[in-house]
């Protein structure tokens, strides 16, 4: 069973279609510092709601004492905790997961995938890139949503542009809303191969995704060892 802290809410806002940023103070807590990969994940708990599990989107770090996590509107647990005003308590595990390996990374290009909300974990990799940017190659980010509200974040994508990571959206059900960008599934827009061999590439998104991600790199020549999972 999990091991479990009172943590505060300081802020719950729209983060896109479906989507609501959800920001956890656990100062005081044992969980300050315990977040140490980017991917990782905690249980959060409502009493007589329930629980389940959510990705950190912020950055790791011993200092950071304020925790986000973007929760898709729709089910029980997740309408319960948007629903939570300023101050009120959420009972919160210590994080979970082997997260994504960084220092696999380092000099190399990345390769980063996220569908929907599975940009939560994939938004601690580029956060936590971006502080040492140098470190590493070329970042493209695959990002893939159902509908052109659904990206998450969307304000930041131009600031991660700016910091050296290259951003690809695609729509899979464009619909009548006049998107002019991409459509499909984001493995249709890795181009022809062959990979550079210095690369590396993290996963996170509808196990759908995930699969046909991981058979596009492998075609590209992409060895599985270097495709990595937060879980």
């Amino acid at each position: 069973m999990p091991d479990w802290h009172p943590a505060t809410v300081t802020e719950s806002a729209p983060a896109a279609d479906g989507l609501t940023d959800l920001v956890l103070d656990v100062r005081g807590t044992p969980l300050a510092g315990t977040h140490e990969r980017p991917g990782q994940y905690v249980h959060l708990r409502l009493p007589g709601v329930g629980q389940g599990l959510f990705a950190i989107a912020s950055p790791p770090g011993p200092q950071r004492t304020h925790w986000e996590f973007l929760l898709k509107v729709g089910s029980p647990l997740p309408d319960a905790l948007i629903g939570l005003p300023k101050g009120a308590r959420v009972e919160v595990s210590r994080p979970e997961g082997r997260g994504f390996p960084l220092e696999r990374a380092r000099g190399q290009d990345v390769l980063l995938f996220a569908t929907g909300s599975g940009i939560s974990a994939i938004r601690s990799v580029i956060t936590s890139i971006q502080r040492e940017r140098g470190d590493y190659g070329q970042v493209t980010l695959y990002f893939g949503a159902r509908t052109p509200g659904a990206f998450a974040y969307a304000d930041e994508l131009q600031e991660w542009e700016a910091g050296g990571v290259r951003v690809v959206r695609t729509v899979s059900q464009p619909g009548v809303s006049g998107w002019q960008g991409l459509t499909g599934y984001v493995q249709a827009h890795l181009g022809e191969g062959p990979l550079r061999p210095s690369a590396v590439a993290f996963l996170c998104g509808q196990k759908e995704m995930v699969q046909g991600v991981m058979k596009a790199l492998q075609a590209l020549g992409m060895p599985p060892g270097d495709i990595f999972l937060n879980y």
